[in-house]
Protein backbone atom coordinates (compact mmCIF):
# COMPACT_ATOMS: atom_id res chain seq x y z
CA UNK A 1 0.00 0.00 0.00
CA UNK A 2 1.65 3.26 -0.84
CA UNK A 3 1.59 6.13 1.47
CA UNK A 4 -0.12 9.54 1.05
CA UNK A 5 2.30 11.76 3.21
CA UNK A 6 1.31 15.01 3.41
CA UNK A 7 -1.26 14.72 6.41
CA UNK A 8 -4.00 17.18 5.41
CA UNK A 9 -3.98 15.26 1.97
CA UNK A 10 -4.17 12.22 3.89
CA UNK A 11 -7.02 13.48 5.64
CA UNK A 12 -8.60 14.94 2.62
CA UNK A 13 -8.77 10.93 1.06
CA UNK A 14 -10.08 9.63 4.25
CA UNK A 15 -13.23 12.08 3.74
CA UNK A 16 -13.28 12.02 0.48
CA UNK A 17 -13.37 7.86 0.58
CA UNK A 18 -16.08 8.18 3.19
CA UNK A 19 -18.40 9.77 1.18
CA UNK A 20 -17.39 7.83 -1.86
CA UNK A 21 -18.88 4.87 0.19
CA UNK A 22 -21.89 5.83 1.97
CA UNK A 23 -23.09 7.24 -1.44
CA UNK A 24 -22.63 3.84 -2.95
CA UNK A 25 -23.99 1.29 0.31
CA UNK A 26 -24.54 3.95 3.23
CA UNK A 27 -23.30 4.46 6.60
CA UNK A 28 -24.25 1.67 9.05
CA UNK A 29 -22.74 -0.77 5.69
CA UNK A 30 -19.24 1.00 5.39
CA UNK A 31 -16.42 0.27 8.15
CA UNK A 32 -13.44 2.39 9.23
CA UNK A 33 -11.82 -1.05 7.20
CA UNK A 34 -13.50 -0.11 3.86
CA UNK A 35 -12.59 3.79 4.21
CA UNK A 36 -8.84 2.95 4.55
CA UNK A 37 -8.97 0.53 1.93
CA UNK A 38 -10.96 3.02 -0.64
CA UNK A 39 -8.65 5.60 0.42
CA UNK A 40 -5.17 3.36 0.30
CA UNK A 41 -4.65 4.77 4.14
CA UNK A 42 -3.32 2.40 6.57
CA UNK A 43 -5.87 2.01 10.05
CA UNK A 44 -2.89 3.55 11.95
CA UNK A 45 -3.09 7.00 9.98
CA UNK A 46 -6.69 7.02 10.11
CA UNK A 47 -6.70 6.85 14.21
CA UNK A 48 -4.28 9.77 13.96
CA UNK A 49 -6.23 12.35 12.25
CA UNK A 50 -10.39 10.63 13.88
CA UNK A 51 -10.89 8.97 17.03
CA UNK A 52 -13.74 6.92 15.26
CA UNK A 53 -16.13 6.36 12.74
CA UNK A 54 -18.31 8.64 14.21
CA UNK A 55 -16.41 11.48 13.85
CA UNK A 56 -15.30 11.20 10.25
CA UNK A 57 -18.89 10.77 9.69
CA UNK A 58 -19.54 14.33 10.74
CA UNK A 59 -16.40 15.45 9.27
CA UNK A 60 -17.92 14.17 5.70
CA UNK A 61 -21.33 15.49 6.18
CA UNK A 62 -19.83 19.04 6.57
CA UNK A 63 -17.26 18.66 3.46
CA UNK A 64 -20.38 17.63 1.58
CA UNK A 65 -22.41 20.52 2.56
CA UNK A 66 -19.14 22.88 1.91
CA UNK A 67 -18.69 20.92 -1.58
CA UNK A 68 -22.50 22.14 -2.17
CA UNK A 69 -22.02 25.41 -1.06
CA UNK A 70 -19.37 25.90 -3.69
CA UNK A 71 -21.43 25.19 -6.74
CA UNK A 72 -23.96 27.46 -5.38
CA UNK A 73 -22.07 30.01 -5.14
CA UNK A 74 -21.80 30.51 -8.69
CA UNK A 75 -25.55 32.26 -8.72
CA UNK A 76 -24.12 35.13 -7.06
CA UNK A 77 -20.49 35.42 -8.36
CA UNK A 78 -22.20 38.43 -10.69
CA UNK A 79 -24.37 40.86 -9.59
CA UNK A 80 -27.89 40.28 -9.76
CA UNK A 81 -31.43 41.19 -8.84
CA UNK A 82 -32.79 38.20 -5.87
CA UNK A 83 -34.82 36.71 -8.20
CA UNK A 84 -32.35 36.31 -10.50
CA UNK A 85 -30.25 34.91 -8.44
CA UNK A 86 -32.90 32.38 -6.99
CA UNK A 87 -33.20 31.42 -10.78
CA UNK A 88 -29.36 30.84 -11.19
CA UNK A 89 -29.52 28.71 -8.44
CA UNK A 90 -32.33 26.62 -9.80
CA UNK A 91 -30.09 26.07 -13.11
CA UNK A 92 -27.11 24.90 -10.96
CA UNK A 93 -29.47 22.25 -9.32
CA UNK A 94 -30.70 21.34 -12.98
CA UNK A 95 -27.01 21.29 -14.11
CA UNK A 96 -26.33 18.97 -11.37
CA UNK A 97 -29.04 16.61 -12.80
CA UNK A 98 -26.88 16.61 -15.90
CA UNK A 99 -23.77 15.39 -14.98
CA UNK A 100 -22.74 11.97 -15.38
CA UNK A 101 -22.83 10.24 -12.15
CA UNK A 102 -26.27 10.29 -10.28
CA UNK A 103 -27.93 13.01 -8.72
CA UNK A 104 -27.92 11.56 -5.27
CA UNK A 105 -27.55 13.93 -1.97
CA UNK A 106 -25.50 12.73 1.01
CA UNK A 107 -26.61 15.15 3.47
CA UNK A 108 -30.31 13.99 2.77
CA UNK A 109 -29.15 9.87 2.82
CA UNK A 110 -27.50 10.44 6.24
CA UNK A 111 -30.33 12.56 7.45
CA UNK A 112 -32.69 9.46 6.67
CA UNK A 113 -30.47 6.31 7.75
CA UNK A 114 -28.90 8.16 10.96
CA UNK A 115 -31.90 10.76 12.32
CA UNK A 116 -33.52 8.45 15.01
CA UNK A 117 -30.39 6.52 16.07
CA UNK A 118 -27.94 9.57 15.98
CA UNK A 119 -28.93 12.80 17.30
CA UNK A 120 -25.54 14.33 16.80
CA UNK A 121 -25.70 13.19 12.91
CA UNK A 122 -29.90 14.49 13.00
CA UNK A 123 -27.94 17.85 14.36
CA UNK A 124 -25.16 18.27 11.27
CA UNK A 125 -27.80 16.97 8.54
CA UNK A 126 -30.26 19.67 10.28
CA UNK A 127 -27.31 21.97 9.77
CA UNK A 128 -26.33 21.87 6.41
CA UNK A 129 -30.16 21.61 5.27
CA UNK A 130 -30.99 24.56 6.98
CA UNK A 131 -27.58 26.41 5.26
CA UNK A 132 -29.01 25.85 2.02
CA UNK A 133 -32.65 26.44 2.85
CA UNK A 134 -31.22 30.20 3.89
CA UNK A 135 -30.01 30.76 0.17
CA UNK A 136 -33.44 30.68 -1.12
CA UNK A 137 -34.88 32.30 2.05
CA UNK A 138 -32.79 35.42 2.20
CA UNK A 139 -33.34 36.28 -1.56
CA UNK A 140 -37.33 35.76 -1.19
CA UNK A 141 -36.97 37.71 1.48
CA UNK A 142 -35.22 40.42 -0.51
CA UNK A 143 -37.12 40.26 -3.75
CA UNK A 144 -40.16 40.53 -1.44
CA UNK A 145 -38.96 43.44 -0.40
CA UNK A 146 -37.88 44.82 -3.92
CA UNK A 147 -40.70 43.57 -5.82
CA UNK A 148 -44.48 43.38 -5.84
CA UNK A 149 -45.30 40.42 -4.39
CA UNK A 150 -48.53 38.79 -6.23
CA UNK A 151 -49.61 37.24 -3.09
CA UNK A 152 -48.49 37.24 0.70
CA UNK A 153 -46.19 34.30 1.48
CA UNK A 154 -43.19 33.25 4.36
CA UNK A 155 -39.87 33.36 2.67
CA UNK A 156 -38.89 31.08 5.34
CA UNK A 157 -42.13 28.19 4.57
CA UNK A 158 -41.22 28.74 0.94
CA UNK A 159 -37.25 28.03 1.33
CA UNK A 160 -38.23 24.88 3.07
CA UNK A 161 -40.79 23.62 0.85
CA UNK A 162 -38.24 24.41 -2.51
CA UNK A 163 -35.92 22.22 0.25
CA UNK A 164 -38.39 19.58 0.10
CA UNK A 165 -39.19 19.60 -3.42
CA UNK A 166 -35.27 19.58 -4.52
CA UNK A 167 -34.28 16.78 -1.13
CA UNK A 168 -38.07 14.50 -2.47
CA UNK A 169 -37.15 14.65 -5.89
CA UNK A 170 -33.42 13.25 -5.39
CA UNK A 171 -35.21 10.53 -3.71
CA UNK A 172 -37.46 9.34 -6.20
CA UNK A 173 -35.55 10.06 -8.71
CA UNK A 174 -33.20 8.04 -7.60
CA UNK A 175 -35.73 5.31 -6.71
CA UNK A 176 -37.15 5.49 -10.40
CA UNK A 177 -33.90 6.03 -12.49
CA UNK A 178 -35.42 9.45 -13.63
CA UNK A 179 -33.07 12.83 -13.80
CA UNK A 180 -35.73 13.83 -15.91
CA UNK A 181 -38.33 13.76 -13.16
CA UNK A 182 -36.12 15.63 -11.16
CA UNK A 183 -35.65 18.37 -13.88
CA UNK A 184 -39.47 18.63 -14.31
CA UNK A 185 -40.00 18.71 -10.58
CA UNK A 186 -37.07 21.82 -10.70
CA UNK A 187 -39.36 23.42 -13.48
CA UNK A 188 -42.51 23.25 -11.45
CA UNK A 189 -40.70 25.29 -8.64
CA UNK A 190 -39.47 27.87 -10.42
CA UNK A 191 -43.23 28.44 -12.16
CA UNK A 192 -44.32 28.10 -8.34
CA UNK A 193 -41.88 31.18 -7.55
CA UNK A 194 -42.64 33.44 -10.48
CA UNK A 195 -46.05 33.44 -9.85
CA UNK A 196 -44.90 34.40 -6.32
CA UNK A 197 -44.10 37.74 -7.87
CA UNK A 198 -46.62 37.36 -10.62
CA UNK A 199 -44.50 36.88 -13.80
CA UNK A 200 -45.68 34.60 -16.50
CA UNK A 201 -42.40 34.04 -18.02
CA UNK A 202 -39.73 32.45 -16.31
CA UNK A 203 -36.21 33.95 -16.51
CA UNK A 204 -34.21 31.09 -16.81
CA UNK A 205 -33.94 29.40 -19.91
Amino acid sequence: MKRTRQPELRRQKLIEATISLILKRGYNATTIDDICAEAKITKGSFFHHFKNKEEIGQAAVKAWGEFGQSLYAEAWKQQGEPLEEIHRLFNIMEGITRRPEPCVCMVGMMAQEMSIESPEFREACALELEVWTEMFRSRLQSAQKQLKPAVKFDPDQVAWFLNSVWQGSILIGKARQSAQMIRSNIKLARAYVDSLFNIKKTQSK
